[in-house]
């Protein structure tokens, strides 16, 4: 039996495409989920693995499978509805699952012959089981199982060519911000994966360089934190010589143990939800925990640093507490919690969220024309009606933002002050270019972006023009 498992690309962003450039290779990750079902399909299955994002095969040159299983992100959905028809129309069972697929299962199952709704480890056996004997359902659904018995994932299927390995080792996040869909999809209990499979794993990865994708690698409450610990003790003692980086709540600078522990089994940065420089903009996505015990975010950061590691900041623009100059505002925040790089997304409604739900009922979602609009989601173009802004105008606010941090006298600067600090320097020059680039690509996509839409908005306007057929001359006077 051949399985084909495809991690599709975003076509309107093709320049994360590794092959294309040396930098692209820094914004492409790991197919874990795809990994981990391959850990659990039986021996008797041939597997191949397809990350379209080091390129899209000629489908039609390769061997037909006997089942293809797809995953998508919503700004995947549209490729990933294009690979379902070119195996469906040659007669190949097409299963997708993944976060769109949970959030929108009515529309995936319009374009697969069958959905997996949420995590898929408890159901895939039985989904295979069932393809082998005809009898595939069009629906499963995976809820959230216990992690902890999950087989490693087969990191071996995967070429060469990332710049990062991939691993996980919680799910789930009790915070509930209202942007993020992890709540909805993976729930709020957090659950632990057993931390000798942990260590094994990461000896099992061949980079050097890891990305932890947990959405909070620490957790919230004194047992997450003890269990963070246990598992840095357990990286150290293993002496696996791997240089990791993770997501973490800012509650990561209280506990200068944590900190030292982390260090040692090898991490060398976090990533870290600041999302609004404003205590109105934290209430209003519910990050309310960045408002606990009056805290210091210049002082966190520079607990931190000490210990050999960058801070990335992540902020959203276009709350409806922003107003005009918020770009400069978010830079110069970032500037003085003194953080190494920024990772600045626009708001963006996705399903399954609070502030879809939300926006939806409001009417305030601009690119609404699904499946194809999805294909904008990425964080990175500015898809709904924002409260004091154009999409032009928010965009000019995202280039103000950018070319502030990210001007060459303030990289060097950063720079210089990770060499004096003896801090991974070559990493923070490579990150601070590397999201320079990133900026600099995506302002070339939002302007080809803004073409396509004014071709596609001119179109619609001829065709509804022709569709209502010639006007009196008197009614178009009364028009007027």
């Amino acid at each position: 039996m051949r399985l084909y498992l495809v991690n599709p690309s975003n076509p309107l962003v093709s320049s994360v495409n590794a092959r294309e450039s040396r930098w692209n290779k820094y914004r492409v990750w790991k197919p874990l989920g795809l990994l981990v079902l391959a850990g659990i399909t039986p021996p008797e299955w041939d597997i191949t693995i397809v990350d379209e994002n080091l390129g899209a095969p000629d489908y039609s040159a390769m061997p037909r499978p006997d089942l293809v299983g797809i995953t998508a992100f919503t700004s995947q959905a549209n490729r990933a509805y294009e690979v379902a028809a070119v195996f469906r129309r040659l007669g190949v069972p097409v299963v997708m699952g993944g976060i769109h697929a949970t959030m929108c299962h009515g529309e995936a199952a319009e374009h697969v012959d069958s959905v997996v709704t949420g995590e898929a480890e408890s159901v895939w056996p039985q989904v295979l089981d069932d393809v082998r004997h005809g009898s595939l359902k069009p629906r499963y659904d995976g809820g959230h199982p216990d992690i902890r018995d999950v087989p490693l994932p087969r990191h071996d299927l995967l070429p060469t060519g990332y710049a990062f390995g991939a691993i996980q080792t919680t799910r789930g996040c009790p915070l509930n911000c209202t942007f993020c869909s992890v709540t909805a999809f993976n729930g709020a209990h957090y659950r632990q994966r057993a931390i000798p499979d942990v260590v094994r794993e990461l000896q099992s990865i061949r980079e050097r360089y890891v990305l932890v994708v947990d959405d909070n690698l620490i957790g919230t409450r004194p047992e997450h934190i003890a269990r963070a610990k246990d598992l840095f003790r357990a990286i150290i003692r293993a002496d696996l010589r791997k240089r990791w980086v993770c997501q973490v709540t800012i509650n990561f600078a209280d506990d200068d143990e944590l900190l030292t522990l982390a260090e040692k089994a090898g991490c060398r940065g976090v990533f870290i939800g600041f999302e609004s420089p404003t205590p109105e903009g934290l209430m209003e996505v519910g990050k309310k925990y960045n408002l606990l015990k009056n805290r210091n975010f210049r002082e966190s950061v520079r607990r931190i640093q000490p210990h050999n590691m960058l801070v990335v900041g992540s902020f959203i623009m276009g709350l409806d507490t922003d107003e005009p100059g918020i770009g400069k505002r978010i830079s110069q925040a970032a500037t003085s919690y003194g953080v190494d790089t920024i990772n600045v997304g626009f708001l963006t409604p996705l399903p399954g969220t609070q502030l879809w739900k939300r926006m939806t009922a409001e009417n305030r979602i601009a690119l609404n024309a699904y499946p194809r609009d999805w294909q904008y989601y990425t964080l990175t173009f500015p898809v709904a009606h924002y409260k004091h802004f154009s999409l032009d105008g928010i965009f000019q606010e995202m280039r103000i933002c950018n070319r502030h941090f990210y001007s060459m006298p303030r990289v060097l600067r950063r720079v210089c002050r990770n060499i004096w600090q003896r801090r991974t320097p070559l990493i923070s020059l490579v990150g601070n270019l590397s999201y320079r680039r990133n900026f600099l690509t995506d302002c070339k996509v939002f302007a080809n972006f803004q073409h396509q839409r004014n071709d596609e908005l001119a179109a619609e306007g001829g065709a509804m023009r022709k569709a209502e057929g010639p006007q009196h001359p008197a009614s178009r006077s009364a028009g007027s």
